[in-house]
């Protein structure tokens, strides 16, 4: 029982950090050190969908599953909501490329809003 919800963590875990590789570029505005901790976890989400690669979190929720005996039920919120989102059915290395390009135009848009706010703050575009 203890495996299978330190799975269920490690899988929420995942979720949330591909959605703060993703959106997190938009802390900065709220904290400007943010910016230390997004843009690493921007470019390895990049590497890792450009190189194909697998998440070191995908090994270790595997290892907690077979731990865990395979107890519990299939339809569980986690497996039936989450996992899909992280491990979408028929995914090749294309595809990965293709998300992560989209991840990569993602973030510019997002600090080139963080840019313009910050110039607009510290008026560098007043007369």
């Amino acid at each position: 029982m203890v495996y299978r919800i330190l799975a269920d963590l490690v899988v929420i875990l995942h979720l949330v950090f591909i959605i703060f590789a993703l959106f997190g570029g938009s802390l900065v505005l709220w904290r400007g050190y943010m910016l230390f901790v997004h843009i690493p976890a921007a470019l390895w989400v990049t590497v890792l969908s450009f190189k194909g690669w697998i998440c070191p979190l995908t090994p270790l929720e595997n290892q907690l599953r077979q731990a865990a005996g395979g107890e519990g039920y299939p339809g569980g919120f986690v497996e039936h909501y989450i996992i899909p989102v992280i491990y979408p059915v028929g995914i090749h290395v294309g595809v990965q490329v293709l998300l992560g390009i989209a991840a990569v135009g993602i973030n510019i848009v997002i600090y080139a809003l963080v840019y313009y706010r910050y110039e607009l703050r510290h008026g560098r575009w007043r007369e």
